[in-house]
């Protein structure tokens, strides 16, 4: 109760006192809730695309990449279009209601998507529109419903199950695509969405603050994105985590084309599995960052750069290896997999700790959305140059081969300069 009276005072925002302490006293159900929830909510985000991707497995090549690069990208629109609408209403309305909000979004667009043909581009890309109104209440009420000393826990948490629900929901649906009728998929699907969204409404509302304005939360967050790249070190920085999300998307897109096509895999469930060495390769990735390096010391990033770009060189030579009698391709692809992961959590983890570490502690949250919103730009960024890839004509090989010349030039431009003493 303490810890709601002192926030309340301290953000001078109006409303209700019995509010905050109701909110506070909400905690121990509102937080499990809260994870619950979003486990299940990032689980379907991620079984639904399997789902809808799984019938490309016997289209011609090029729509197969094609299907891959536009269906991935549905999800990054909304992020780069409503992003200061939706940081607005979050910081406009009750939380909790944006948690609900969001997956009730999700659920009408599964249900349009299970109507098939057309509209299935109409339901993913309504889906996004849920993500990106759900995204930012699910961190953004973590400080209404649990004490200071608690949220860096709380983050890592919630970081942790959605690493989980992406790669559950990833192997789930490209399971279930291979075993179930398609009805019976969207209907799973319709259900876990269903499920998330009964988990949001049995917690209790959060604080809701009418004196907040839409023009003024918008200038908030272009005049934030304004001010980080004003500084040298910070903008660089930025750049980094945004090509780690480019490629991170470049791979989703290329994953199912290289899977069939070159390893010769035949159902969406050893397609889904290539994604969970590519994990497996982050979190390690990430755990090492932790233990070799302080927050702050990005002096290595442009090498773990090169060493990055050296894994994808590698996918897009596997091809040529497997033509020339190479032995144990699924060996092979699975190392480089957990490699090309590994390099790139130690090029990720570094860049987000100092962003976080050197940004203004009073703009954390503000900063944190900026680069959510920038990073989900490069994404689509991304989409493009994979799109231009296949308009070229080039194969899910060489696909991964000009991504790795991309990560080289990018990675030697990236010279972060000194932090300030």
């Amino acid at each position: 109760m303490t810890y709601q009276v002192e926030k309340f005072a301290r953000t001078g925002h109006k409303g209700s006192l019995v509010t905050a302490i109701g909110t506070e006293t909400a905690a121990p159900r509102n937080y499990p809730l809260l994870l619950a929830s979003q486990f299940l909510s990032a689980f379907a985000d991620n079984f639904i695309l399997m789902v809808i991707l799984g019938p490309f497995l016997v289209r011609p090549p090029t729509e197969q990449s094609l299907a891959n690069i536009y269906y991935t990208s549905l999800l990054f629109v909304p992020y780069v279009l409503l992003a200061p609408l939706a940081g607005f209403l979050n910081d406009r309305y009750a939380k909790t209601h944006w948690l609900s909000g969001g997956n009730l979004i999700k659920l009408v667009g599964s249900a349009i998507a299970a109507a098939g043909a057309h509209w299935t581009v109409l339901g993913y890309f309504i889906i996004g529109v849920g993500a990106c109104v759900y995204s930012p209440a699910k961190y953004g009420v973590l400080p209404e419903i649990l004490p200071v000393e608690r949220l860096v826990k709380a983050n890592g948490l919630v970081e942790a199950l959605t690493l989980v629900a992406i790669l559950t929901g990833t192997v789930g649906g490209a399971m279930a695509f291979d075993h179930w009728p398609p009805g019976a998929c969207y209907l799973a699907v319709i259900a876990v969405y269903g499920l998330s969204l009964a988990l949001n409404l049995f917690m209790t509302r959060t604080p809701s603050y009418p004196e907040v304005r839409f023009r003024r939360s918008a200038q908030e967050f272009f005049g934030n994105l304004s001010a980080l790249f004003s500084n040298k070190r910070l903008a660089r920085v930025l750049c980094g985590t945004a090509l780690f999300w480019v490629c991170g998307a470049m791979i989703k897109m290329n994953s199912q084309p290289w899977g069939q096509q070159v390893l010769g895999l035949k159902t969406m469930g050893a397609i889904g599995l290539l994604s969970v060495w590519l994990a497996i390769g982050v979190m390690t990735g990430s755990v090492l960052s932790g233990r070799l390096y302080r927050v702050g010391d990005v002096h290595h990033t442009r090498r773990y750069g090169w060493l990055f770009a050296v894994g994808f060189a590698v996918l897009g030579s596997v091809g040529y290896l497997l033509h020339h009698g190479m032995d144990y391709p699924r060996t092979l692809s699975i190392t480089v997999l957990i490699y090309t992961g590994l390099c790139a959590g130690l090029f990720l983890i570094p860049l987000n700790a100092a962003l976080q570490a050197e940004s203004h502690k009073d703009k954390l949250g503000k900063t944190i959305a900026t680069q959510n919103g920038f990073e989900n730009l490069a994404m689509l960024c991304g989409s493009g140059i994979a799109l231009l890839d296949v308009k070229i004509g080039f194969d899910p090989s060489q696909t991964f081969l000009a991504l790795a010349v991309f990560v080289a030039i990018v990675a030697v431009w990236l010279k972060i300069p000194e932090r300030p003493v």
